[in-house]
């Protein structure tokens, strides 16, 4: 079957359109013709070897998927073939077919198209487990999300927005500014270009934040770490700017808040029901269009590479996804 293959951990350099075997089925899993596929920054983290996972090469990248169940495993009893479904896995969607295990798959709502599918779980998921489960927003606190304008920052702008939270973004370019607003920020801050303690300062009447969600990382998050309100939750979910932080203890001491680590998948893995839930949950959101997940673009299958450096350069806002058939 065609697909996408990562042939070393160097980056875009080492991806290509090629040939590889029809995945095989476990009895849990389901196996499924890939319509349309998004690309993550994980994806580009992946195969440039800087995640903490490296699956043996050569190997086929992509983490979400949306299309059509053809076969289902022996132990599988949720589902069928020609079940419309979206799915997501630690790599395996950038292909014709793909394999999944079957509680990290869901039903597609039928007036959700396989390209908008494709975009849903990772993005929201992490944004549900991040604001729901783990920071337990409620409404009328303040929300501060950095990397707004990217797939998952975007998905926690709009899914605090709905929670009923005072939302605040943090993007790294002016050019990003009016998307994060048209997904719910009350006011967006540029990082490059302006002093974020001031701004927060000024947003909050010296108050700081009640929950802060980081997808940057480096530096920027020990500035996040003095703008924190007493009992507010710090939440780091990535490191986008490519330095993992330390934080000095006194300051969540001092203030008697939290740091809070979400790791998504690893939640996926471990309480499979309680995700598989909140994945069914999400996507009655988004066909019921009280979430709008934001397609970039949509590329064919061979351009994944570009896809992928438009990632590297930080000019995606949403998610790019991938025409596979």
């Amino acid at each position: 079957m065609r697909a996408v293959l990562c042939t070393a951990f160097e980056g875009i350099k080492s991806l290509n359109i090629g040939e590889t075997a029809e995945p095989h089925l476990r009895p849990d899993e389901v196996l499924i013709d890939v319509y349309a596929a998004s690309v993550s920054y994980m994806d580009y983290l992946m195969v440039s070897g800087g995640y903490q996972m490296r699956p043996p090469l050569p190997y086929v990248p992509g983490t979400d998927a949306a299309g059509v169940i053809v076969a289902v495993g022996s132990q599988v009893d949720r589902f069928r073939p020609g079940d419309r479904v979206t799915c997501e896995a630690w790599y395996g969607s950038f292909a014709e077919q793909m394999t999944a295990k079957a509680v990290r798959t869901s039903r597609l709502p039928d007036n959700v198209d396989f390209g908008v599918g494709s975009t849903v779980l990772h993005i929201y998921l992490t944004a549900y487990y991040t604001l729901v489960d783990r920071a337990r927003v409620e409404p009328g606190e303040t929300v501060l999300v950095t990397g707004a304008a990217g797939g998952v920052g975007l998905a926690c702008i709009e899914m605090a927005h709905m929670l009923g939270a005072r939302v605040i973004g943090a993007v790294g370019s002016a050019a990003k500014t009016a998307i994060v607003r048209d997904y719910g920020a009350e006011a967006v801050i540029n990082y490059s270009s302006e002093d974020v303690r001031d701004r927060v300062k000024a947003l909050t009447g010296g108050e700081g934040v009640d929950v802060c969600v980081d997808n940057v990382g480096g530096g920027l998050f020990g500035t996040l770490a003095r703008l924190m309100r007493w009992n507010g939750r710090l939440l780091p979910v990535g490191f986008a700017g490519g330095e993992v932080p330390s934080l000095p203890m006194n300051l969540p001491l001092l203030k008697n808040y939290s740091i809070v680590g979400v790791f998504t998948g690893a939640w996926a893995d471990r309480f499979p029901d309680q995700s598989s839930h909140a994945a069914d949950k999400v996507l009655q959101w988004v066909s019921e269009g009280k979430l709008r997940p934001h397609v970039d673009r949509v590329l064919p299958l061979e351009r994944a590479a570009e896809a992928m450096s438009a990632i590297e350069n930080r000019s995606v806002a949403g998610r790019i996804v991938l025409k596979v058939r």
